[in-house]
């Protein structure tokens, strides 16, 4: 094990799990305070009618899956990086340049700020969605298709992520 963590510190690999921690905590604290905008908004509407919980909750989850789409990119770099063995992943760490770990890095930065920036913005736009749900129930799938659009810019931002990551080839072990 400590062979490992030699090795990661003093290769590029650190800078490669950096941008997998970026992916995870920029578009998770983006899910999180996207979330928050219309959880307060519907905490306060189900305190005067609390029977379009259902819709509701969909407006506040939305936001969340931002946080999902970091957490896939870190995903893929462990799997990349091999990590999940641990002769193998010593043995890459050894042989990574710092350029192959700034690759890495930089791929990871597509959905961390998609992730984080969408994220808010459709707490926003879910906001929106729980006032017009409140006022007129029926119209709750168009607030859901206005929410929709903004996420299709962090998806925008995996999927970037993800031919980035596939782009980059890594020093292959003996």
């Amino acid at each position: 094990m400590t062979e490992l963590v030699q090795a990661i510190f003093s290769s590029g690999m650190v800078y490669a799990l950096m941008g997998a921690a970026v992916a995870v905590i920029l578009s998770g604290i983006g899910s999180a305070i996207g979330i928050g905008y219309p959880a307060s908004a519907s905490a306060g509407v189900m305190t005067e009618d609390p029977r379009n919980f259902g819709k509701y909750l969909i407006l506040v989850a939305l936001p969340g899956t931002q946080g999902i789409y970091g957490f896939v990119a870190a995903f893929l770099v462990v799997a990349k990086l091999k990590l999940t063995n641990m002769e193998v992943a010593a043995q890459i760490a050894q042989d990574m340049s710092t350029a192959q770990g700034l690759q890495i890095l930089y791929a990871c930065l597509p959905i961390a700020f998609a992730g984080l920036v969408s994220a808010i913005q459709q707490g926003k736009v879910c906001t929106a969605g729980v006032a017009l749900t409140a006022k007129q129930p029926a119209e709750s799938g168009k607030a859901l298709v206005f929410g929709v659009f903004v996420e299709f810019y962090a998806v925008l931002g995996l999927i970037i992520t993800i031919f980035v990551l596939n782009g980059i080839s890594l020093p292959v072990p003996v």
